[in-house]
């Protein structure tokens, strides 16, 4: 009684009197009754900015659906794609607009932005004045709540509300008005993003999605195997930093590195000149961009450093159980040949200018060395450290949201459906206290960064998730790196998917599932990426009759010719859930010029018969709290036991 008494104590310092508590309650018990926001499921990125920044611009097609509420059949097909264009990229088509030749673009903007007010009309009614105003640019933040909540159909308001939209143009503010009022249609389209995994690699801009995703306040993200690759190498994981390299060189994206977030490569680059200046390395061409000797060059001798220190690793972390990646040690350097499993292979590859067969896995010096200073300009880079902050501030290894269970690649399954077992730290681990643990031991590392020598340990098993058999963000029981480099045997690329990925397929198993991570099989969904969903070949992304979908259809440009459409996109609204597939992104330039647009076709994956409420959701949860709360401290003021302020 006295906690709670010196709980409500605290709550009357905000909420001062019974006019100030009764008027919270009323608010929020009206807010419970509003329509669920629409959360917006996307993952896999992979680099692929513009793909990434249309999709999120026209939410999944959902600005689509609110011209279509807005309008119906009042406007043209052509009109309505012009309107969606203008909401997606409202600066650049009124640019394109503004400069065409006997083209009155004053009375074309007077047009748009009625209509503009009226999609953005719609988009705002299921939430509060007070969160629409808070998602308003200062600028014309007076302007847009008066025509927005004003009715120009009342007589002595006409005038009053044509003469705001004339003066916006007179005053030449027509381009700056349409962008506020896009810009304000585009925040309040998407209520909540959830970024399912793997932003980083393959594609040329990550930096630009993570720039892009600091400014969302209600964001969520889920580490992806890539993701945590560049947490490792910005927390000074020397195998980290050794593939997010070989990875930049192999998709041609150095410039990720240097330009982006200030790598110097240089010294990098005259090392593999050195020692590969004469070799072809066929292998070792980049799959994007211009072909460059001295790309290959660096591709190769990054890979060899990597398999150095990935062999290292192993070494001094047998618990880990990754042999496989002592390749190295395996090779008959006078014959040409690998021993794995007992079978022994012909490489197709056999100039190793910087292994000691003797000790094949000893570091150059000038290879230590090389290592130490991009460890150096990892840690030191101001930006990609930024950039992990938000990975970590509003990233993890699961979540659950409104009855949905968010990760990566797997939970780690047996053949059997039971939970593997992994050895983490103090003992074993399985399920969802597995990706607890996971998640400590990663947070544990980055607060241990500015010291590399702390906690060697928990970096180390950064590496391990990556490419470790029982990582729930690989899923899968061996990476295949050096096979798919140096044998021509496809046998030996084989990766073998983690159980969960043929299991998951089984109701039973979701629901085993659900009840691990304490939400109802009846209600719940999980929500997986990783693993390319081959839609040509006829496979679908909804799985175990509607409990599991898996949204990664080939975002990325390296997977379109597997999957057969460019990604999947999901969104949760009201109503229920729509899965979106998505055609190939063209450009920017064709969509503003065009009106082209990456929507393909929806799938329903389910409708609610009543429509969902704020009250129905997490936040509704909470909410209720806060009113169960306040009506204690309304209680309390009225018998005296607290005195108004």
């Amino acid at each position: 009684m006295n906690t709670e008494i010196k709980y409500l104590e605290l709550l009357s310092k905000t909420f001062k009197n019974i006019a100030e508590t009764s008027t919270e309650i009323i608010n929020l018990q009206a807010i419970m009754n509003l329509p669920k926001g629409t959360e917006h499921f996307m993952t896999d990125i992979h680099g692929e900015y513009e793909a990434f920044n249309h999709v999120l611009r026209n939410g999944s097609g959902t600005i689509r659906n609110k011209i279509e509420e807005a309008y119906g059949d009042s406007l043209t097909e052509n009109e309505k794609k012009e309107l969606a264009t203008i909401i997606y990229y409202p600066k650049e088509k009124v640019e394109l607009m503004q400069n065409r030749d006997n083209f009155n673009a004053d009375r074309w903007m007077i047009n748009i932005i009625y209509r503009l007010i009226e999609v953005c009309k719609v988009v705002c009614s299921k939430y509060t004045r007070s969160k629409v105003r808070k998602a308003m640019t200062k600028d014309f933040e007076y302007i847009l709540q008066e025509l927005l909540y004003e009715k120009k159909e009342l007589a002595n308001k006409k005038e009053y509300f044509n003469s705001i939209v004339d003066t916006i143009i007179s005053i030449d503010r027509g381009k700056e008005f349409i962008i506020a009022i896009s810009n304000l249609i585009q925040r309040l389209n998407i209520d909540h993003l959830h970024i399912v995994g793997d932003i980083y690699d393959r594609g040329p801009f990550p930096h630009l999605i993570m720039d892009t995703l600091t400014e969302y306040n209600n964001l969520d993200i889920q580490w992806g195997n890539h993701d945590i690759l560049w947490i490792g190498a910005a927390l000074g994981n020397k195998a980290c930093i050794a593939n997010v390299i070989r990875i930049c060189c192999r998709y041609n994206n150095n410039d990720i590195l240097e330009e982006a977030y200030g790598i110097n490569l240089l010294p990098f680059a005259t090392f593999a000149m050195k020692y590969y200046g004469n070799d072809p390395c066929k292998r070792f061409r980049a799959k994007e961009g211009v072909d460059s000797d001295l790309i290959a060059q660096m591709h190769k001798a990054m890979s060899i450093i990597q398999f150095k220190v990935e062999g290292l690793y192993s070494e001094r972390n047998p618990e880990l159980e990754m042999s496989s990646r002592e390749s190295l040690k395996h090779i008959n350097y006078e014959k040409g040949t690998i021993n794995l499993n007992g079978v022994e292979y012909p490489l197709n590859d056999t100039n190793f200018p910087t292994v000691n067969p003797e000790n094949p896995l000893e570091l150059l010096e000038e290879e230590a060395e090389l290592l130490d200073k991009l460890q150096a300009s990892f840690l030191g880079s101001e930006k990609l450290q930024k950039h992990m902050q938000l990975l970590f501030a509003k990233g993890g290894m699961y979540l659950k949201y409104n009855s949905n269970l968010l990760f990566h690649a797997c939970v780690p399954m047996e053949p059997n459906g039971e939970f593997s077992e992994l050895y983490v730290e103090d003992g074993y681990y399985k399920g969802k206290a597995l990706m607890d643990k996971i998640d400590n031991i990663v947070r544990q590392a980055y607060y241990d960064r500015k010291n590399v020598e702390v906690n060697k340990k928990h970096r180390d098993f950064i590496w391990y998730l990556w490419a470790g058999r029982l990582s729930p963000l690989f899923g899968k029981d061996v990476m295949k790196t050096f096979e798919r480099y140096f044998i021509d045997d496809k046998a030996t690329h084989k990766e073998i998917k983690n159980p969960y990925h043929k299991l998951i397929n089984d109701e039973k198993i979701c629901d085993k599932i659900f009840e691990e991570f304490g939400l109802n099989p009846r209600t719940s969904h999980i929500i997986n990426g990783h693993i390319p969903v081959k839609v040509k070949e006829g496979e679908s992304p909804i799985r175990a009759n509607g409990k599991l979908l898996i949204i990664d259809g080939g975002f990325s440009r390296a997977y379109q010719s597997t999957t057969g459409i460019a990604g999947y996109t999901l969104t949760y609204n009201s109503y229920g859930m729509k899965l979106a597939s998505h055609l190939k992104f063209i450009s920017k330039e064709a969509a503003i010029k065009e009106g082209t647009d990456m929507i393909s076709s929806h799938i329903i994956v389910e409708t609610r018969s009543k429509r969902m409420k704020v009250k129905d959701t997490d936040i509704g949860r909470v909410i209720q709290t806060q009113i169960n709360d306040l009506k204690k401290l309304l209680k309390a003021y009225r018998i005296g036991l607290i005195k108004s302020n």
